[in-house]
């Protein structure tokens, strides 16, 4: 059996009971991150053995987990923060189960795509994820030329070290479009900054940002 287990995506209090009694009775934790994952798992007392997951040995861990699921074994697959395959390893291994008939099941919890929708205020009726920006600038002012023809809110991922950069790209492309930046969500100093691009490029510029962050852009109908 596979357990698809959401972890905090900053505070810790926001583990479910259910995720915790999960971690507890698998045979194996599969962790995108062991370091970080343990720091998890000792707060709450856990001792289940881990083995790690991540982007660049998906592949072979795959082949393994998937041979230790079929001799009836319980994993339990967790990435640093949220629901494992949002933007984080793990959709190899559900595939792997769904191809190899492995029951699986999913324990719900923290998720920083839904946190940021909500904690914005701009319309969550509809809304398009788009994963992390490209690094890149020219599939960076694809994706934000996008969201600005989008008519559902749009939430990106982006990293405090391209923020400026992509602050700078949404004062040109879609200038007028209420946008909030989400950052280090759940956590001491959680923000939720919203005005149009101009507004906030000139905070972050003047306070750099840090820690995670969600860049949530309303749609059309918005403007």
């Amino acid at each position: 059996m596979l357990y698809l287990v959401a972890t905090p995506i900053g505070n810790l209090g926001d583990i479910s009971a259910r995720a915790i009694e999960v971690l507890r009775s698998v045979d194996i934790v599969a962790a995108e991150d062991t370091r970080h994952s343990g720091n998890l798992l000792r707060h709450f007392g856990i001792s289940t053995r881990m083995v790690s997951c991540h982007a660049h040995n998906e592949a072979r861990r795959t082949a393994e987990l998937t041979i230790e699921l079929k001799a009836g074994r319980k994993v339990a697959l967790i990435s640093d923060a949220g629901l494992p395959s949002i933007s984080d390893p793990g959709h190899r291994l559900l595939r792997s189960c769904i191809q190899e008939n492995i029951p699986y099941t999913v324990i719900p919890g923290p998720s920083a795509v839904l946190t940021a929708l909500v904690g914005s205020g701009l319309d969550a009726t509809r809304f398009f994820f788009g994963g992390f920006l490209p690094v890149k600038s020219g599939g960076r002012e694809r994706e934000l030329d996008a969201a600005r023809a989008r008519e559902e809110t749009t939430v990106l991922f982006e990293s405090p070290h391209r923020i400026l950069k992509t602050l700078e790209a949404c004062t040109r492309i879609l200038p007028d479009r209420p946008i909030c930046v989400a950052r280090e969500l759940t956590k001491q100093f959680e923000e939720y900054r919203r005005g149009v691009a101009a507004e906030l490029l000139a905070h972050y510029t003047a306070h750099p940002a840090k820690g995670e962050i969600a860049l949530v852009i309303a749609g059309m109908s918005a403007r």
